[in-house]
């Protein structure tokens, strides 16, 4: 729709300098600006939808009425550049950079090893920067609430937390150590009892930094403080291609302009409208951006209330609510102490920054979680139009969208009056959702009772509900027919049947979990009216009785406090030189790089000549054949130059997986065509228009159906050890059982990504490409382009992530991106979004089991028998590798004498599932895991003696013959018992749990025997060149890839020990084909140490070639060495190579050496459980590793520490949905929630074992990339033992299945009681359900 006015100039600041667009599209939003127009390729795309945090920027503006300067963070993937005129944005290269100065954060956090893959690190310095630009002393608290909105897949966050500590206004001392010392006294020597090395704990000093000068930070420009002066009365309007943003200068316009456009959204932060855009769609023509407008920002205080503006922010209404509940009787506040409870865990700090309470209001989702508290303490809308002002109240009937209670088209609400609170009123706040914050509710609620002045008696009763309907529901018939009654028991049981009748959830309704969200109605029912007595007698104690203790149980929240980590290893041997560095905490050598954002990934790697940009369209169905593929309205869009299918494949078509669908689909997210444009926009535009005609065929989805119709990735794999028939024989009992493990996306923060670049001559082709496996992408594009692989230069500077994930898959986008350029002779980038990339890719796969087991009494297992099954998805990929790791590994730490294990990988419709971190082993450790616990209570042992009784003793052999010591595993399980105090906290929690009904503690101590490596010998073979020049600096390169795990780091320090010089005298490039050619995959925890192995046999060719040089110069230093050998034309260039361990297995014999060695580890978890809701908190995690020589103990314990969070989100968080259909609803970090700051333990301490050596790999160390990952069970056995507790008090079965991930749905239906005994139940086969499990 067309606007008279015609566009105006928009400006803005970026870092100091000013930005002006003539021609400023509204459409286009500031971190495609910052990056393609700017770039400034330090704010990163994470997710497009405000969820990671990865985008994170600080916006600074100013009020020409209050004349402040106002600091906020927000996410750049939703801000619209157009609502930035007169703003100032500061991005991470604006805050500090390499070749200006660095900032102390950034400092910081590098230097306390805070970042790995580092694609989250800027995010997180900007999120950290705004608090600081406003609180220059916060507390760790608001350090902890700033980060609420940002992710890392990497860390595990405890360095992220301990690099902010020294910014913190007042420390307080944690005392964690046990001695009355703070364990950030990180220097200082805590035990001497090593012969080697002294134990140290900690691993960076933040007091040593030096501190923030608040004067070198940018100043606000003056020219943006007269503009909003001079433009206080002056219209903007911004055309751009399809919308039109129009910015009001006053109330009375914003009237005008409602009344001539009725249909135009009111913008504040865009995160409503922008979701709706980037998820649907949705357009709009003409967009009003009400943020000048004074009416709409007031904050007053009234008689009856507080009247907030519209077009506050969250987080201003949680800054006021927090100052009104400070200086306001108690008795007035109580709505506001339920809105703040909700607000501190709503969204994170960037979203609550950006959105308005009047388009949370108005926006009316069914999961927002402060309108159901709005409209039960009686809130009012203050309307005006036109026509002129009136009031509505924020009631049920407003919520669910009644015409006669809702906003008129013309209107706009201007404010809010939230009232004051009465003396004899009771308003709570509920939300239960996935995570503890940035999450949305899976069910919340507001309840308010209002009682006759000094009695119990029932005036007013409100109680509402959000995540049951499309909208908030209100339970208002029940609510009437209880006026009057007594708040006693007998109302209270009237009330669940009442509620329980009106507010109807059917079992198929989005988002599933339906029983579960039925019982949280009365739970939180039941929690208000607990609530509310407790308030009564506090208010009346003699007229009123105290809660029983068991009730006084149900109150309060699961809230977990500030995490504190220690971290404790063994220094280097005192007679070390100081120069070498093998063996101390070196910084990651892109540490600081991360923190500036000046680490370049693929996509930053700046736009070549011609470049055009892909756009896949992917398959709908799950098995069909594909009939037709009309192309043409795509190829009609502007900006569009061609559509690739499989016929414009020259050679082969993928091998194992087709690049690109031929004659049919095999799994929803399959891709069938790209479209190449000018622009991203415009390729996505044309791959919409295509449309594809299908025929469909049936699908096969869950591990059950391939079963049934005898579906199969591979044969049979089959270990078998002893005589199982006569170990059964000789059992005292035998028990039978099942256990289902779902998948988990990996998540890496960056996308998978592809910059193809043919060249001009040879048909030649660089391919810059974010994978593990730079060889099989070479292969597979050579193959795919008919050409010999000498033609297909791969590069890649390093990984934001992979975790496995980049193994087999880039390699197809590879193929993808590649056949593109070779069409149409420009270069391709190919960048998923973050729904492709969780669309198309798979990830761990699905798990079930079948155990029978026989045992003795003492709790001796005496014969096993395991049927191990997993969901491989619709190819192979890497699916017969990991049911051969699940066989050989599913004994974990216990020797069973008589065992069978059987695997099978299923072939299904879904999208192939391929390598994570573990690889397959985290799903059969938990099987083991789950037989000893059955096994303990079938016996009434103790877990952990059961564990005992099984553990491997001494040289033992493996299932399948190979030898290994079991001594370190002893010596962490005896270690872990010690530094957990294991059994006073056991003790501790029995008591815990006999004084508390409704909360639960439980404790889990978990053993592992966990193999590095694979089991083939042509895997572990590695490649490196090293380069010495004359002026004695040295460039490395090798076969292996930076993924986070700081591989180049620890390459580094090796080539300083071997070749005795300084770090500084030593550069690594990049991973190319053209200098190291078949390099295996960076995987199986040792990449790195094989790829040392070669690069130090490099360093030992070239010093043994300086020999001659150095007898002749003993005394000289390097650079005249190295001259020296250049006079003397001795090769300063040398390669290196590692044959690789020997492994073998062989299957029909089932015996071999199949892996290098073994590690060891224990973990001790406590957790507190509310067995009303299924929250839980993680209370404490003591970690002992068996590192043995540790060539860098920060990134050794870094990956402990990242790999127990991403198992904890396996096992506890993370939950994949697919449809009946077989298509992947959890597809951004709204759907799918992998662990967040808050969900990491509150203490968290990470021991290596001391004195400790491995004779196999370099310098005697061990690969720490995937072991700490199971250990993460250990959470989930305490919340078990946790569930045991609630479940034996209550007289229920103890010989209980409880699947993974165990998420507060199923913790809480696990706590069976009168509530999941109330609820409706359905009938499986009466109804299609929302989601299917697929395991």
């Amino acid at each position: 729709m067309a606007c008279p006015q015609p566009s105006d100039e928009l400006v803005f600041f970026v870092n100091g300098r000013k930005v002006t667009e003539r021609q400023a599209d509204p459409e286009e939003l500031l971190l495609y600006y910052l990056r393609k127009k700017l770039r400034l390729s330090g704010t990163k795309y994470g997710c497009g939808i405000g969820g990671c945090g990865a985008c994170t920027v600080m916006i600074s503006t100013y009020d020409p009425v209050a004349k402040q300067i106002q600091h906020h963070p927000a996410n750049s993937c939703l801000l619209p550049i157009c609502s930035l005129h007169g703003a100032a944005v500061t991005t991470v290269e604006g805050v500090g950079s390499i070749k200006a100065r660095i900032h102390p954060i950034q400092e910081r956090l590098a230097k306390c090893h805070g970042s790995q893959c580092g694609f989250c690190t800027p995010g997180m310095v900007m999120s950290i920067y705004a608090l600081l630009r406003n609180h220059a002393k916060p507390s760790m608290e608001q350090i902890i609430s700033a980060l609420d909105g940002n992710l890392c897949r990497c860390t595990g966050y405890q360095p992220i937390i301990d690099s902010c500590t020294s910014f913190v206004g007042e420390p307080t001392c944690c005392q964690l150590r046990g001695t009355g010392e703070c364990c950030l006294d990180k220097e200082e020597c805590v035990c001497t009892s090593s012969t080697e090395g002294q134990i140290h704990s900690g691993l960076c000093n933040p007091d040593e930094f030096p501190s923030m000068d608040p004067t070198q930070e940018f100043i606000f420009p003056p020219e943006l403080m007269r503009m909003a002066q001079e433009q206080q009365k002056t219209t903007l309007v911004f055309h751009g291609k399809r919308t039109t943003l129009i910015s009001p200068p006053s109330l009375k316009e914003l009237l005008e302009l409602k009344a001539k456009y009725p249909k135009a959204p009111l913008v504040v932060g865009n995160t409503s409208v922008g979701l709706k855009k980037n998820h649907h769609g949705t357009y709009h023509p003409i967009v009003l951006h009400p943020v000048r407008i004074p009416e709409m920002h007031v904050v007053s205080s009234t008689n009856n209330g507080l009247v907030i503006g519209a077009a506050c922010c969250l987080a201003q209404l949680r800054d006021i609510l927090m100052e009104a509940v400070a200086k306001l009787p108690q008795e007035k506040t109580k709505i506001y102490q339920a809105l703040l409870q909700h607000l501190r865990t709503l969204a994170g700090e960037q979203i609550r920054s950006m959105a308005s309470l009047g388009g949370h209001i108005v926006s009316r989702g069914s999961t927002w979680d402060l309108n159901p508290i709005l409209s039960a303490g009686k809130s009012v809308l203050n309307l005006a139009s036109e026509d002129g002002e009136r009031q509505i109240l924020l009631n049920d009937q407003f919520l669910a969208g009644c015409e006669n209670a809702d906003i008129k088209a013309k209107e706009v609400i201007v404010s809010v009056l939230i009232p004051y609170s009465l003396k004899d009123d009771f308003i709570s706040a509920f939300r239960q959702a996935e995570s503890q914050k940035n999450a949305f509710s899976i069910v919340n609620s507001g309840m308010r009772v209002l009682f006759n002045p000094g009695t119990d008696t029932i005036v007013d009763l409100s109680i509402l509900y959000g995540g049951i309907g499309s909208t908030t529901v209100s339970a208002s018939k029940s609510c009437k027919k209880l006026i009057g009654r007594q708040w006693n028991d007998q109302m209270l049981n009237e009330a669940y049947r009442l509620v329980l009748e009106e507010i109807f959830l059917p079992p198929s309704a989005q988002g599933g979990k339906v029983e579960y969200r039925r019982t949280l109605l009365v739970s939180f029912l039941f929690r208000f009216y607990l609530e509310v007595l407790h308030g009564l007698h506090q208010m009346y104690p003699f007229r009123y009785a105290e809660l029983s203790q068991e009730r006084m149980s149900a109150l309060g929240l699961l809230q977990s406090g500030v995490p504190q980590g220690v971290q404790i290893y063994q220094d280097v041997d005192p007679g070390q030189s100081p120069q070498d560095p093998v063996g101390r905490p070196i910084m990651h050598q892109s540490g600081i790089k991360h923190a500036t954002g000046e680490a370049v990934y693929i996509d930053d790697v700046r736009p070549v000549d011609g470049e055009l940009s892909l756009a896949v369209v992917t398959s709908i169905k799950a098995h069909a054949k594909i009939i037709s593929i009309d192309a043409s309205e795509a190829l009609q869009v502007a900006g569009v130059v061609d559509v690739v299918t499989a016929r414009d494949i020259p050679g082969e078509n993928g091998k194992d997986e087709q690049a690109y669908a031929e004659d049919k689909v095999i799994c929803v997210g399959q891709i069938i065509c790209a479209v190449v444009a000018e622009s991203l926009t415009q390729a996505k535009c044309g791959a919409e228009k295509v449309k594809i005609v299908y025929e469909d065929l049936e699908p096969v989805l869950t591990i059950e159906d391939a079963i049934k119709h005898n579906s199969y990735i591979t044969e049979e794999r089959k270990i078998e050890k002893g005589d199982i028939e006569k170990g059964f024989k000789s059992a005292d009992k035998i028990i039978e059982g099942e256990l289902h493990t779902g998948g988990q996306e990996h998540f890496y923060l960056e996308t998978n990504s592809v910059l193809v670049i043919p060249r001009v001559e040879d048909k030649e082709m660089d391919v810059y490409v974010s994978t593990q496996h730079v060889t099989d992408v070479q292969e597979l594009v050579a193959s795919a382009l008919n050409l010999q692989s000498n033609k297909i230069m791969c590069h890649v500077k390093r990984v934001g992530g992979a975790f496995g994930g980049k193994i087999t898959k880039p390699s197809l986008f590879a193929v993808v991106a590649a056949v593109a350029a070779n069409k149409t002779g420009h270069p391709v980038r190919f960048v998923l979004e973050r729904n492709t990339d969780m669309l198309i890719t798979g990830g761990r796969h699905p798990f079930f089991g079948k155990y029978k087991v026989g045992f003795m009494n003492d709790g001796r297992i005496v014969a096993a028998d395991f049927q191990c099954y997993i969901n491989g998805g619709c190819t192979k990929d890497e699916s017969e590798l990991v049911i051969e790791y699940i066989v050989l590994k599913v004994d974990n730490a216990y020797n069973i004498p008589n065992l069978r294990v059987r695997g099978h990988a299923c072939k299904t419709n879904l999208p192939s599932n391929t390598a994570f971190r573990g690889f397959g082993f985290p799903q059969a450790g938990l099987f083991i895991e789950t037989c000893i616990v059955a096994v303990a209570t079938q016996t009434g042992l103790p877990h952990e003696k059961v564990r005992e009784i099984n553990m491997y003793k001494g040289v033992n052999l493996t299932s399948f013959k190979e030898e290994f010591n079991a001594e370190n595993l002893w010596k962490c399980w005896e270690e872990c018992l010690d530094k957990s105090d294991y059994y006073n906290q056991k003790a501790m929690v029995e008591e815990f749990n006999t004084k508390n009904y409704w909360k639960k503690k439980g404790i889990a101590i978990i053993p592992m025997k966990f193999s590095v490596g694979f089991n083939t010998t042509y895997c572990h073979q590695a490649g490196a060149l090293v380069h010495i020049y004359i002026d004695g600096s040295v460039l490395v390169t090798h076969g292996g890839i930076e993924l986070g795990q700081g591989i180049h780091t620890k390459i580094l320090q090796i080539v300083s020990r071997e070749l005795k010089i300084p770090l500084s005298y030593i550069h690594f490039c990049e991973t190319s084909t053209t200098t190291v050619p078949n390099g295996k995959y960076t995987a199986a925890s040792v990449g790195t140490e094989i790829n040392a192995r070669a690069v130090q046999d490099a360093c030992q060719i070239l010093w043994k070639r300086l020999d001659p040089i150095r007898r002749d110069n003993p005394n000289g230093k390097w650079k005249d060495w190295i001259s020296e050998a250049h006079k003397q034309s001795i090769s300063l260039s040398a390669t290196g190579y590692f044959k690789g361990y020997v492994t073998d297995m062989n299957w029909d014999t089932q015996k071999g050496h199949a892996f290098p060695y073994f590690l060891f580890g224990v973990a001790c978890s406590q957790v507190e459980m509310d067995c009303l809701t299924g929250a839980h908190k993680n209370i404490r995690t003591d970690i002992v590793m068996d590192a043995c020589f540790s060539i860098n103990p920060a990134i050794d314990i870094g990956q402990i520490e990242g790999a127990f969070i991403q198992g904890v989100g396996l096992y506890t968080l993370e939950e994949i949905y697919f449809s009946p259909e077989g298509e992947q609803l959890t597809l951004g970090p709204d759907t799918y929630k992998i662990p967040a700051i808050c969900d990491i333990p509150e203490q968290f301490h990470v021991y290596l074992l001391p004195n400790s050596r491995n004779s196999i790999a370099i310098y005697s160390s061990k690969g720490m990339g995937e072991a700490g990952f199971f250990l993460g069970s250990s959470v989930f056995f305490a919340i078990r033992d946790a569930v045991t507790a609630a479940r034996k008090e209550r007289g229920l079965p103890l010989d209980f299945t409880l699947n993974s991930p165990l998420t507060v749905e199923r913790i809480r239906m696990a706590c069976a009681d009168v509530f999941t005994a109330m609820i409706p139940k359905d009938k499986p086969g009466t109804y299609k359900p929302w989601a299917i499990d697929i395991y």
